[in-house]
Parts: C-alpha cells; sequence; structure tokens
C-alpha cells in the first residue's frame, strides 16, 4: 500500500560556492607567483578559462585552463583546426575500473568532427595516462601532441570502484614543469554535485515509499553548452549535471529502501535536477515540495492549438492537443488517473481483425513515440475491420515535467521526466494504487490482444554521467546513439511467431525512405567510438530479443533517437515510429492466424472506467 509521503515544503539545503577559476585567478594573481606558469582542468566554457587566462596574463602569470569534461573532443575543438587534418591517430589509456574502453568512449563524436577515415584509435599503455595525438595537416605538417585529462578513483553510490573526471592543478617554474604543484582539484562543479548528493543522504526519511511529492535540486553555476561542430551533437556540463544527480539519488533511495540497483519498482517520488548557468558564485538550494502540477501544466499548454497536422509536428505536442486527436476519432474510451490527477485517455476499436494494443509515452520524455502511436491510429480507424486499442500518453505526470524542463532546455535529454510522479516505471508498478498502470490492464482486457507495440526512444546525442565513472550504469549499451533499433519480448511458447513478426517488420521497413541511410550513419559513428554493434542485424534494423513474462504474449519494442529532437528530425523520428507500428499490425494479421484465439490477460482491479 501506498503510504503518504514526507512533510513537504522544507529546505534541506542553501548553499553558496566558492568559484574555482575565479579563486584560482586571485591566488595566482599575487606578485609571488609572477613568472610562474600555471595550468589547470575545470568544467568551465572556453571563453571562461581564456578570460581567466588573461586576468593572470596581466599579472605576469603565464596561466592555460582546459576541459576537465570531454578534454580530447574540447581539445580538439580549442587547438585544432580540423579543417586542415589529413589524418589524426589517437592512443587512449585503458581504464583501470569501469569499461576499459571508457576513454574511446570519452572520445565521441571526434570520428564524426574529423571524418572516419581520418581518425583512426588505438589503446596504450603508457603509464603517464591522457591521450597521445599525432597529426598530419594538409601543408605536410605532423605534430605530436599529449592530452591530459585528470581523473579520480573512487566509489560511486553503489560501492564500486569507479574513475570520474576531475579538476587538476599544475605549477611550475617553467613551461611543462610541475615542481611547484600538481594535484587533483574538487571544483565547484564537483563541490555542487557532492552537497547535494550528501544533503540527501543525511536527510531522515521515512521508512516506507513514496518518501516526498518533489525532491528540487537547483544548481547555478558557470557550466556551458558548446556545440560539436556540425556533428549534432553539444557538450553540455549542465545536462551532465542533471543526469548524474537524477541517477545518483535513485541509487541512494534503491538503498534506502532495500531494493537493488536498477529496481523500476522503486517509489521514491519525482527527483527534479533544475540546472542551470549562472556568471556569479555556484549556488546550490536543495527542496522537499508539494506536487507543482500547475507550474509543470503552465509550460505544457500553449494558448492556441497547433494548426499542424499530426504528420507535419515539429516537435512534440501539447497535452490537450493529444486530447484533443484521440477524441476526435469514434471509439470506445476508457481512462485512468495518474499519481498527480492527470487523466491517461485510451480508446478501443473494435474490428473483425487480430487485435493489437498500440501505446507510447511510458518514458514520457520519449515523444516521438506518442505521435507516431497518434498517426497510426489516424490510419487504422480508417481502414475497415481495424482491431486495437491506442494509449497514446501513458505517463502525464512525466511528460508535463518534461515538457516544463524543455522550456529551459530545450535539447536535454531530461531523464528526471522518464518515470513517473511516483518515480518508478510505470510498466513494473506490481501493487495497488495502480493510477496510470490501469489503463494499460484496461487495454489488454478489453482487446484481447496478443501484441503489444510500445514506441519507445532513447538519447539522440552522448549520454553520460561525469561524476560517477562516465559510463552511466545500468544503461551503457543506451549511452550512444546507434540508429533506430527494436527490442522483442515474448513469453514462453511464443518465440516463433514473435521472431516471424520481427523479421516481416524489419522487412517492411527497408522500404522507409531515408532510413537505412540514418542507421547506417549512427551505426559508423557507434562502432567507431565503441566497437562492433553487439546486436543481431536484420535488413539493416539492430534488434534484440528477450523472454518475459509479464503483459501480452509478444511485445515490440522501438526505440528512435529522439531524446530531444525537433523540426525534421522530430518528423522523421514520428513517420518511422507510425511506419514501424503499421508494418507490425499488417504482419500480425497473417501470423495470428496460426494462433489460439485470442483471450483476455488481465482481469482488471476494479470496474472499467469506459467513455463513449
Amino acid at each position: 500500500m501506498t503510504q503518504p509521503p514526507a512533510a513537504t515544503g522544507s529546505r534541506l539545503l542553501d548553499l553558496p560556492l566558492e568559484r574555482t577559476l575565479h579563486a584560482w585567478v586571485q591566488r595566482f594573481g599575487e606578485p609571488r607567483w609572477r613568472g610562474c606558469h600555471v595550468e589547470g582542468w575545470v568544467f568551465e566554457s572556453q571563453a571562461a578559462r581564456l578570460a581567466a587566462a588573461q586576468q593572470l596574463a596581466a599579472a605576469g602569470v603565464h596561466a592555460r585552463f582546459h576541459s576537465a569534461y570531454k578534454p580530447l573532443v574540447q581539445h580538439f575543438m580549442d587547438h585544432v583546426d580540423c579543417t586542415q587534418v589529413v589524418q589524426a591517430r589517437v592512443r587512449y589509456p585503458l581504464a583501470a575500473h569501469g569499461p576499459a574502453q571508457r576513454f574511446r568512449l570519452e572520445a565521441y563524436p571526434l570520428a564524426a568532427l574529423l571524418g572516419g577515415s581520418i581518425l583512426h584509435m588505438e589503446p596504450h599503455d603508457d603509464a603517464s595516462g591522457g591521450y597521445h595525438v599525432e597529426l598530419e595537416l594538409r601543408d605536410g605538417t605532423r605534430t605530436v601532441q599529449h592530452v591530459h585529462a585528470p581523473n579520480r578513483v573512487h566509489t560511486d553510490m553503489t560501492g564500486a570502484t569507479v574513475l570520474s573526471p576531475t579538476g587538476w592543478l599544475r605549477v611550475g617554474t617553467q613551461e611543462g614543469a610541475a615542481d611547484l604543484i600538481d594535484t587533483a582539484v574538487c571544483t565547484d562543479y564537483e563541490q555542487a554535485f557532492a552537497a547535494a548528493v550528501q544533503a540527501v543522504r543525511s536527510h531522515a526519511w521515512p521508512d516506507h515509499e513514496p518518501y516526498f511529492d518533489r525532491l528540487l535540486l537547483r544548481v547555478d553555476l558557470p557550466g556551458y553548452e558548446q556545440p560539436v561542430g556540425a556533428t549534432g551533437e553539444t557538450i553540455s556540463t549542465l545536462e551532465a549535471l542533471h543526469e548524474d544527480l537524477y541517477f545518483t539519488l535513485l541509487e541512494f533511495f534503491q538503498q534506502h529502501s532495500g531494493r537493488p540497483v536498477g529496481d523500476r519498482r522503486l517509489q521514491p517520488g519525482q527527483i527534479v535536477p533544475d540546472v542551470r548557468v549562472g556568471d556569479g558564485a555556484p549556488h546550490v538550494q536543495v527542496d522537499l515540495l508539494p506536487f507543482a502540477a500547475c507550474a509543470d501544466d503552465l509550460p505544457a499548454h500553449p494558448t492556441a492549438h497547433s494548426p499542424d497536422s499530426l504528420a507535419t509536428l515539429a516537435e512534440s505536442p501539447a497535452p490537450d492537443r493529444i486530447t484533443q486527436a484521440l477524441h476526435a476519432w469514434p471509439a470506445q474510451r476508457f481512462s485512468a488517473q495518474s499519481r498527480q490527477g492527470r487523466t491517461v485517455w485510451g480508446q478501443y476499436h473494435a474490428g473483425t481483425q487480430a487485435p493489437v494494443f498500440i501505446s507510447a509515452g511510458q518514458h514520457a520524455n520519449e515523444t516521438s513515440g506518442i505521435v507516431g502511436a497518434l498517426r497510426t491510429a489516424e490510419v487504422l480507424q480508417a481502414q475497415p475491420g481495424a482491431h486495437f486499442a491506442l494509449i497514446a500518453l501513458e505517463n502525464p505526470d512525466g511528460y508535463a515535467l518534461h515538457r516544463a524542463l524543455c522550456a529551459r532546455h530545450p535539447g536535454h535529454m531530461h531523464h528526471a521526466a522518464r518515470y513517473t510522479a511516483l518515480g518508478d516505471d510505470v510498466e513494473y508498478r506490481d501493487h495497488a494504487p495502480l493510477y496510470e498502470r490501469e489503463a494499460r490492464q484496461t487495454a489488454l482486457a478489453l482487446s484481447g490482444a496478443q501484441l503489444h507495440v510500445n514506441l519507445h526512444g532513447y538519447p539522440a546525442h552522448e549520454w553520460t554521467r561525469p561524476l560517477s565513472g562516465y559510463v552511466p550504469r545500468g544503461f551503457e549499451q543506451w549511452m550512444l546513439p546507434k540508429g533506430f533499433f527494436l527490442i522483442l519480448r515474448y513469453h514462453a511458447g511464443w518465440q516463433q511467431p514473435a521472431r516471424a513478426l520481427l523479421e516481416a517488420v524489419c522487412a517492411r521497413l527497408r522500404q522507409v525512405p531515408g532510413l537505412a541511410d540514418f542507421n547506417a550513419r549512427q551505426r559508423a559513428l557507434y562502432e567507431h567510438h565503441a566497437g562492433p554493434l553487439p546486436f543481431e542485424v536484420l535488413d539493416g534494423i539492430a534488434c534484440m530479443q528477450s523472454q518475459t513474462s509479464h503483459d501480452a504474449p509478444v511485445t515490440l519494442i522501438t526505440e528512435f533517437p529522439d531524446e530531444t529532437v525537433h523540426g525534421d528530425a522530430f518528423r522523421f523520428a514520428h513517420t518511422v515510429q507510425m511506419h514501424t507500428a503499421l508494418a507490425a499490425v499488417q504482419a500480425w494479421q497473417d501470423i495470428a492466424m496460426h494462433l489460439p484465439s485470442p483471450r483476455p490477460h488481465f482481469k482488471p482491479n476494479r470496474p472499467l472506467a469506459l467513455y463513449r
């Protein structure tokens, strides 16, 4: 039984911090450092680092400041004219803790910045660490460079030993020397993370979930966001800190609850990191708050409906636009309520064909599937005999939070909005009150569908946890985009029809314009930095398969890299989602002819909420 949350409306932390770069300028600007050489690594922009170096130059100090986050990529953007490079050989260290290829992954997306045929990467065992870079330029010049990559060994929230980027300071009496100072530095960026996490760890939490309505972590600091050439990637220390705070605190509450790491049934409440760039001193606030449904819905609802058709939508639609589309078609309607009181709308179209259940928005920051589901239903409802159930937005609380966060950072992946307001993954909710989960169970019970097409997405750019080992724990295979792919799940005894579905869908997707090239391009970049794709590839579509025991006997999950894309990229994403769902429905009609008669798989816990 869900327990009342902890008292809300209290502040756990209000902490100003000293800006590391400013502290260094003040320290080394003193007369006794005149003539010395200072070299430092911080989590700040090139502009801020250059300004600090110029201030010290005026005091007679030779200073160079580098990025501690993604130092190799930042080195190329700061110091190398990539248009003049004809060959680049990068030798990277093998990590002693965590994935051995960590430093190769951290070099992403250098292959796109330079060109895959130009970049050659291989490991080295040099005890000095860092990257060794050999460049050949168009004019025949050859250079050899060493790029320091400062890291520290520590234990993360799970107790695992990891290697994480950190600040560093070297001071010497001559260039390249560190005869005066050579030490790791806990920068303001790292201090903000540690302080926020410690404030949560030291609080007296209740014994029962959920522990709060909303845990808000507001961090203002001089981070930066810098596009990486024309690669489509952006280096964002703000997004990286958001991700690390969110997942670190999930790990903490999993421990507090006695659950294993990665347990998606955990219901701590809504964890919301709000990381913003600020020019002043860094500042961290941690607050327990009541649900802010009205505040979330303000940016989530525009003043007027978008006039665009579903096919031309260039960004995720407002919730009322989704509801408008759902209520435009004749159907038997059903609903469930979310934790924050929003409605999960569903509809059932009875027909003569084999039934299929189509859903989207389980993970609310994966938005292309929502439009893809609506477009699929738009096609199906016009087909004689079509038989399907639809939930286009399964997690409206997370969706409202996602749109509120996107109002400030539209290109971030925003995993804080991935799960429900309870903090769990709605698919894995296994006890009352079921809230949003009731809608899925109603859809399966009404339709008797033996196939569930579940439209999902994943990050469209690199996903990191820089202060917890860099590679996101439990999501290692998702940290780099690798094209559109499929996940197939099936019950015992259903492997054969499931496999037939997978092969049929992949074959049909060959006809989707642009998809093969899109997948090939993303897969090539992925393999340059992560090695061979560890999945089966059918007709250019990467596929994963596993046996499960819940929901429909066969579930086809789509995964488009859509967190968070806009414009033509978003239109392409929901077009691929639609074509996949339609291909699955069509293929299932032939497969279902050889299956036992469908039967309901759920008995609802209370009478179904039906509407006409």
